[in-house]
């Protein structure tokens, strides 16, 4: 896949394929950017819960609700942990 996100490495986008591979038992010639979740790659709403949770696991992070349900397709999650991870993280509350 061409890099879609200038915000994450090659690496970041290669794990996000990975993940993606392995919860939704797709190839990986089927993630283009434009690629939707459900009508394209046969993902359901516990599909998106768990990967969402693998994602946050795999890179520390936190993606509210709210902003999982914009994204609908690779590009769009792309973005997304792009803008995530290049936020700097909160400090821990004391």
């Amino acid at each position: 896949m061409k890099c879609m996100n200038t915000l994450l490495t090659e690496k970041q986008i290669t794990e996000v394929q990975d993940i993606l591979i392995e919860e939704l038992g797709i190839k990986r010639e089927q993630l283009t950017a434009d690629a939707k979740f459900i009508e394209d790659l046969g993902a359901d709403s516990l599909a998106i819960v768990e990967i969402t949770i693998r994602l946050e696991d795999e890179f520390g992070i936190i993606i509210p609700d709210q902003e999982m349900e914009s994204v609908s397709s690779v590009g769009d999650l792309l973005e997304t942990l792009g803008t995530r991870l290049s936020r700097p993280a909160p400090a821990p509350a004391q």
